[in-house]
């Protein structure tokens, strides 16, 4: 009777630590928080309005810019530079 190996781990012991290290990393990232709103609870704030609406008054003043036409208000700009910086 041959006994081969006896008492030899045929595993590197480095090799097990990595092995170990790498279990951790994925049981780590399987408990991230997630949220999911559903299209319902979105129109429900208005998100979808806000959005469309946004980019249409972008694109206006867009239009204004390039068109000259564009002015600014500087009582409008000076009140609201104001309630920036003195909250």
């Amino acid at each position: 009777m041959k006994i081969n190996n006896y008492g030899v781990n045929p595993i590197n012991p480095y090799k097990n630590q990595q092995l170990k290290a790498e279990a951790t990393k994925k049981t780590a990232a399987s408990f991230e928080d997630h949220l999911e709103i559903s299209s319902q609870a979105k129109d429900l704030q208005g998100i979808k309005n806000y959005s469309t609406e946004r980019a249409d008054k972008v694109q206006a003043l867009k239009q204004q810019v390039e068109a000259g036409t564009y002015k600014v208000d500087p009582n409008k700009l000076a009140t609201d530079l104001l309630k920036y910086y003195r909250p």
